[in-house]
């Protein structure tokens, strides 16, 4: 069994598309997760590649969210599509990458997810309020690399 594979229990990985599917009822962003065993590259580098292969320019508002792991490397972070950055400063992640952090620390590796999620959520509905009219535009799964 792969690194990735053991990063998260099946149960944990429930709760994390659980976590998705509700922070996604406040707001029309759509907020993703990948994990990846390691990283030949700067983690943003790689999340912005993987951002485009999960196709997630394709929202309306351009406002996804993806949320990137390198397990085995044990380098995260955040990055947001261009209707996002439009509205936010460079910042804007900087307070939900450090609770994440904490919890990756203390080996709570869900809570991490689960948390930052939350975070990222609440930080979009404010720029992005869930409209009547939304529509899951991206999958919740996690998807992995």
């Amino acid at each position: 069994m792969s690194t990735v594979e053991q990063f998260l229990t099946p149960e944990e990985e429930k709760a994390v598309v659980a976590a998705i599917q509700d922070a996604e009822k406040a707001t029309s962003g759509e907020i993703r997760v990948h994990l990846e065993k390691t990283l030949d590259k700067v983690a943003m580098e790689r999340a912005l590649e993987v951002f485009h292969q999960l196709n997630m320019t394709a929202t309306a508002q351009r406002n996804g969210v993806l949320i990137y792991v390198a397990v085995e490397s044990r380098q995260f972070t955040i990055c947001g599509d261009q209707g996002i950055h439009e509205k936010v400063t460079a910042t804007f992640w900087d307070a939900t990458k450090e609770v994440m952090q904490a919890y990756f620390r203390q080996g709570e590796n869900c809570k991490a997810l689960c948390e930052g999620i939350r975070l990222a959520g609440e930080q979009l509905k404010s720029y992005f309020p869930y409209q009547e009219d939304d529509q899951d535009e991206l999958s919740n799964e996690i998807s992995k690399g």
